[in-house]
């Protein structure tokens, strides 16, 4: 699996940076280390976001994920006792 070169962190300093509007976005990403394109998929994702948004974004993600495994495995032991309750009957 490819390994992020780039922390959320830095990626919304850069955002900030680009929004105060001091320099253009091609010198931005020029001094960065990344290209325009990167850039202009950054600020589609991340928005306005801070770095502490970004963080519970995340936390909230995985939390989700875990709740939809849990919800999935229910799922599964109700399947499982209907068809044993069915069977017996």
């Amino acid at each position: 699996m490819k390994q992020k070169q780039f922390t959320e962190e830095q990626i919304i300093k850069l955002l900030q940076d680009a929004k105060k509007g001091q320099q253009p976005i091609e010198e931005l990403c020029r001094d960065f280390g990344c290209s325009p394109a990167s850039y202009y998929t950054w600020k589609k994702k991340y928005g306005d976001t801070t770095p502490d948004e970004a963080k519970r974004l995340r936390h909230l993600e995985k939390e989700n994920a875990r709740l939809l495994r849990i919800v999935g495995q229910q799922r599964l032991e109700i399947e499982a006792v209907k068809e044993v309750l069915a069977k017996k009957r």
